[in-house]
């Protein structure tokens, strides 16, 4: 069978392998849905089949962006709580998460999926944890949308069984029970999984956290990951009160919580992990177990400061998120570089941070490993899939800026000329060329009306 092929040329490109290896004018061949070769200048001459040359001049080649931590659904109740912490904001908002349906679901789905894939994400994830009783297919949904988008995805498979009534946040009408939770989770598995190198759908076992979960959900769910060779999602040390509380109702702090439940290891990654010991750091390194930095989130919800340059510098893997986007309205991971870079400079180690490569190797590379797929995507190199974003750096925002990397991480949010997924365009000139982007906005803005009138109505 004949090969496609699409050559880019008279680009920067910053691949973020293993050297970060970059060129000021080079080229990058695709070969169906695998990335053939990468280097300076002008592409091999002679290529059969090319299908497609795109003139990069004036661009930043980058691997895809790959978000690690996100609830979608969040994306019909933005706007709402906006002066709250964690535990107050979750308080004020379950009640009202815990009226969703498939079709609010799918429309919001499609929403932060839509936001995330015109910033230059490639691959996309979901903690999706809300399961309300006769709420329809709510898994089911969430795959389709990223299908019909596109984009690469995980969807990490919640449950909460810890209502109010056994001491937990969530409203007891909000909450699955421990064997519903366990059965649910395995038949999304058997029913999305692939577990093949260029897979488009991937699931994960997520539990939602240590005061939404018991104790059994937390240790059997880390056993059916386990067995079902999949990996494993949870929030994790967000917040000072989730400390307090794990101390009073566990004895214990949450990163030996989780240890004692099964929940650490290089197949596990965190949300957030705001307030770590060196204890922790050392414990999260020492199992290789990954975090998903949500720096606007944290921020938003006054959770505080990850400390990821200690992190990185103690060997834990460490990707970005953008969190849902009731706690980060923007739904994009762009913006999360320019924020990680930032935020982290306002702690101990100021200007010595982070800089703008290790920003995007968090977007990118760190993001892929975070998810277990750092031998298929997260950098540009050759036999890896072709997952690649073009960004527009000669615009009046960033043609100033000599260093093409600074440009994209410490300037305004670059348009995104083209963004590749396994060898297709999801994005062109700026817009999605799966969906329809005004649509999507009308859906998601009627959802999010009838939601409201629901909970209204409900008192």
């Amino acid at each position: 069978m004949a090969v496609s092929r699409i050559v880019i040329e008279n680009c920067a490109i910053a691949t973020v392998d293993a050297h970060d290896t970059e060129y000021a004018s080079g080229h990058v061949v695709i070969a169906d849905n695998r990335i053939e070769s990468v280097g300076a200048g002008a592409a091999p001459a002679h290529l059969d089949g090319v299908v497609r040359r795109i003139d990069g001049t004036g661009h930043l080649a980058t691997p895809g962006l790959v978000n690690t931590h996100h609830h979608f659904y969040q994306w019909i109740t933005r706007g709402l709580a906006q002066d709250c912490n964690l535990f107050n904001w979750l308080v004020t908002l379950y009640p009202t998460w815990a009226r969703i349906d498939e079709q609010m679901v799918h429309a919001a789905a499609q929403g932060s999926l839509a936001m995330m894939a015109r910033g230059g994400v490639t691959t996309a994830m979901d903690h999706h944890y809300v399961f309300p009783r006769g709420a329809g297919d709510l898994s089911g949904t969430i795959v389709r949308a990223a299908a019909d988008m596109g984009v690469r995805f995980t969807l990490a498979r919640g449950s909460m069984d810890r209502g109010e009534s056994d001491g937990g946040l969530p409203p007891d009408f909000a909450v699955e029970t421990l064997d519903g939770a366990l059965a649910a989770t395995e038949e999304t598995i058997d029913r999305h999984h692939d577990a093949s190198f260029d897979a488009m759908t991937q699931i994960a076992v997520a539990p939602c956290s240590p005061f939404s979960v018991s104790t059994e959900l937390m240790r059997q769910g880390a056993e059916l990951a386990r067995r079902k060779g999949v990996r494993l999602h949870t929030h994790g040390s967000e917040t000072v009160e989730e400390e307090k509380f794990c101390h009073e109702l566990f004895g214990m702090g949450p990163t030996d919580y989780f240890e004692s439940t099964g929940w650490l290891g290089e197949d596990v990654w965190m949300a957030h992990c705001v307030h770590m010991t060196d204890s922790d750091i050392a414990s999260f390194a020492r199992t290789k177990t990954g975090v998903a930095h949500c720096p606007s989130s944290n921020a938003r919800l006054a959770a505080g400061i990850a400390r990821v340059p200690d992190m990185l510098a103690a060997g834990v893997p460490v990707g970005l998120g953008v969190d849902g986007t009731a706690s980060n309205e923007s739904g994009e991971l762009h913006t999360e570089l320019r924020n990680a870079l930032l935020i982290n400079r306002l702690g101990g180690h100021r200007e010595r941070a982070l800089n703008a490569r290790q920003a995007l190797r968090l977007g990118t590379h760190g993001g892929a490993q975070v998810l277990g797929r750092a031998d298929q995507i997260g950098s540009l190199e050759a036999g890896k899939l072709a997952d690649l974003v073009l960004w527009k750096l000669d615009g009046i925002g960033h043609a100033s800026i000599a260093d093409p990397v600074a440009a994209l991480v410490f300037g305004a949010a670059a348009p995104v000329t083209l963004s590749l997924v396994n060898g297709r365009p999801v994005v062109e000139a700026g817009r999605l060329t799966t969906v329809d982007e005004d649509a999507i906005a009308r859906s998601t803005r009627d959802e999010a009306r009838r939601l409201a009138r629901i909970v209204a109505a409900a008192g």
